[in-house]
This record gives structure tokens, C-alpha cells and sequence, in this order.
């Protein structure tokens, strides 16, 4: 099966909603580029006038975050209902700094898994091990625990149309990054995992990006491996031509 390439930049705590918009303003067209998906996960504050923005374009609209619930007393929480409503497509679910700052257990995770497919969005589900883990030989284990958590109860139809993001996090932001090979290895293991919860056919619709120092330099080489279908890019996809040329080597 041919899986449709899928990058998506995640602006983490950056720009406001004016340097939002004059980013895309820059990045339209170049982006847009055909057998590939592009998205864009920005704070909660220019999710309005990306929307609006993205409209006519082939660019989608994802947040970083959502609670489970659909409303109630969650101060500073935003819910699925309310992303829906803006015509956002795709939602970040499980980052890494979400669960190390923020304290989300897995199963904090799937139950907002099951909130983003409640209300039509697409989670892009964040999966990896730290530095001590990988260097215990844990990385398919954590890998495991975390997938088959994120999963939990969703329909093979569901688990199908989930994005699935393997991060390591000693890669996230440090300069260093997995290798290629290395990435293949455990993301061919994910796949493997996801086959052994659903069936082999789910197995292969699943889109597997790679996330951790992804930059145009070495997006190719992630993307030519077998199982590698994108990747989770967060400070190379904050300048237009960057971002450009990282939808460009997915190509």
C-alpha cells in the first residue's frame, strides 16, 4: 500500500498570530507540493487566522495539544469541541514535553487519542524513549508500552488513520539525531506492534513519521527507508524556506 508522505511542523511556543500568518503567507505555494501532506501544528492563539489562511491551500491546520473532555472546570485547557469548530484537521497528542513537563501518562493520552477522533481530528501520536532507557536497550519496549497505550480501544478503521510519531527524546531538539537505519529499525518494530494489535493490512496503512532534529539536509535520508512515511519537525519548521525544502525532500 502507498502511504501519502506527512510533514508536519510542530512550532512548539513560538510565533504570534501576525508572524503566523506572514510565515504562511511565505511558505503557500512552495509547500504545496503534490503527493505529499503538509501541516502545520501552531499554539492555540493562531489557530483562527491559520484556518482562514490555509483556506484554498493544501497546507492543513493542526494544534499541539487538547483535553479529553469536551468542557467543564479545566482552566487553560482547550477541548476538541472547540479545535472542530475552528476547522482544524490534525491534533499533537502525547509529545514528549507533554509528558515530561506536563505529567501525561498513557493513559491520559489515549483517552485524548479517543477525544481527537471523537470530534473528526486526526491525532498525530507521539511515541519514544529518553537518553537512559535507550541506553538500557529499552527502546522497543517503551516504544511498545507507549503504541499499544495510545491505541487502546480505537477501531482498526481508527488506529489506520492515526498518525503515529516515533521521538526519541535524547534527539528532540539537541542537534543529535537518530540514524536513518536506526530509525527504520524501530519504526519497521512499531509497524510490527500495531500489526500485532490490529492485523497486518492496519500495519501498512499507518503513517510512521520520524521526529528528533529532522532538517532539509537529512530529510531525504529518513524518507527513503522503507517505513519511514514523514516526520514531526519542530525549530527546522519555523523559518518558510526550511520548511519548504523539508515538504520538498519528502517528495
Amino acid at each position: 500500500m502507498a502511504r501519502t508522505p506527512i510533514i508536519a511542523g510542530n512550532w512548539k511556543m513560538f510565533k504570534t498570530v501576525s508572524e503566523a500568518v506572514s510565515f504562511f503567507n511565505e511558505a503557500k505555494g512552495g509547500a504545496e507540493v503534490e503527493g505529499v501532506e503538509s501541516v502545520i501544528c501552531a499554539p492555540f492563539t493562531t489557530l483562527p487566522a491559520l484556518v482562514e489562511a490555509a483556506k484554498g491551500t493544501k497546507i492543513a491546520i493542526g494544534a499541539q495539544n487538547l483535553h479529553f473532555e469536551d468542557n467543564g472546570a479545566y482552566t487553560g485547557e482547550v477541548s476538541g469541541v472547540m479545535l472542530a469548530d475552528l476547522g482544524v484537521k490534525y491534533v499533537i497528542v502525547g509529545h514528549s514535553e507533554r509528558r515530561a513537563y506536563f505529567g501525561e501518562t498513557d493513559e491520559i493520552v489515549n483517552k485524548k487519542v479517543a477525544a481527537a477522533f471523537k470530534h473528526g481530528l486526526t491525532p498525530i501520536l507521539c511515541v519514544g524513549e529518553k537518553l537512559e532507557e535507550r541506553e538500557a536497550g529499552e527502546t522497543k519496549n517503551v516504544c511498545k508500552v507507549q503504541t499499544e497505550g495510545g491505541l487502546k480501544g480505537l477501531t482498526a478503521e481508527q488506529a489506520a488513520e492515526t498518525v503515529i510519531a516515533y521521538e526519541p527524546i535524547w534527539a528532540i531538539g539537541t542537534g543529535k539525531s537518530s540514524t536513518a537505519e536506526d530509525a527504520e529499525d524501530v519504526i519497521a518494530y512499531i509497524r510490527e506492534v500495531v500489526a500485532g494489535l490490529y492485523d497486518q493490512a492496519t500495519a501498512d496503512a499507518v503513517r510512521i513519521q520520524y521526529g528528533g532534529s529532522v532538517k532539509p539536509a537529512n530529510v531525504k535520508e529518513y524518507l527513503g527507508q522503507a517505513n519511514i512515511d514523514g516526520a514531526l519537525v519542530g525549530g527546522a519548521s519555523l523559518e518558510p524556506a526550511s520548511y519548504i525544502a523539508l515538504v520538498e525532500g519528502a517528495k
